[in-house]
């Protein structure tokens, strides 16, 4: 029998993450761990955390490994099929909470929604508005479909490449908002850290990072309803590449936003009423 405090040590991973994976084998609280150091633990389990521990160790995500990471105060399932979300993309759904309104019956439709963390907190955020969501993967919608299920929001999906998805070829939105694939190809990022282990159809366009915004944009005026806004996620040197694309379009109070760290983070425009 291995006791907790010696999978600790053996794990050779910052405590933190070893402890994560020990909660997630045993089921164990984080306060009974570090109670309880002298635990016994099965063999199975001790196994089990091994083998993690060394995935861990060979650069695989964290998330990945408990199946879960927090966005906007709720914890949201993820596999190797989504990317992992991150806090910077809290500021979009901060900047379409802002703008579009909480409490109006706004409808909204997130493309390329990847695990739903976007539309999801939209919904419940705002229990007024009606929000869809598309992405190209099958796999992705699978795991948007089980947040939504989870944390009980109402959330519209299809399948399909950005416009194409809509199954409706009249509708309209208020909102319509994107974490599209915008790293360049070749990009060095796409090689390091966890982005090694994230789908890359999410994270790259395959081509200079832009053709997914271009799409986005180009389409906009066509489903957006007067005054409504579009909004998109992109890379801290995009911004002005974007913003050009959403004047080309006809977008009218076009601004890009900065993050915590003040670099670029998204961009917003709105139809003209």
């Amino acid at each position: 029998m291995t006791t907790i405090q010696q999978l600790l040590v053996t794990a050779a991973l910052p405590r933190l993450e070893a402890r994560l994976l020990l909660q997630q084998v045993t089921g164990l609280s984080h306060v009974q761990l570090i109670a309880a150091p002298e635990r016994e633990l099965d063999a199975d389990s001790a196994a089990r955390f091994t083998a993690l521990a060394e995935r861990r160790r060979a650069g695989e995500p964290i998330a990945y490994l408990l199946g879960s990471r927090e966005f906007y105060g709720r914890d949201f399932a993820v596999s190797p099929a989504v990317l992992i979300p991150r806090p910077e993309t809290e500021h979009l759904v901060e900047a379409a909470l802002e703008r579009a309104g909480r409490g109006r019956p706004v409808r909204a439709h997130d493309f390329g929604t990847g695990s739903g963390i976007i539309a999801v907190t939209l919904a419940l955020e705002a229990p007024t508005w009606r929000v869809s969501a598309s992405d190209l993967s099958a796999d992705a919608l699978a795991v948007a479909q089980a947040n939504a299920a989870a944390l009980g929001a109402s959330v519209a999906v299809s399948q399909g490449s950005w416009y194409q998805a809509l199954p409706d070829a009249a509708e309209r939105f208020d909102l319509i908002v994107s974490n599209p694939p915008y790293i360049a190809a070749g990009d060095h990022h796409l090689a390091e850290g966890d982005l090694r282990f994230e789908p890359g159809g999410a994270l790259t366009d395959f081509a200079d990072g832009l053709s997914c915004l271009r799409e986005l944009a180009a389409g906009a005026p066509a489903r957006l309803l007067p005054g409504g806004w579009l909004m998109v996620e992109h890379g801290f040197d995009q911004g002005e590449a974007v913003r050009a694309l959403f004047v080309a379009a006809g977008l009218v109070e076009v601004a890009t936003l900065s993050d915590l760290a003040g670099l670029d983070r998204l961009t917003v425009g709105r139809q003209p009423t």
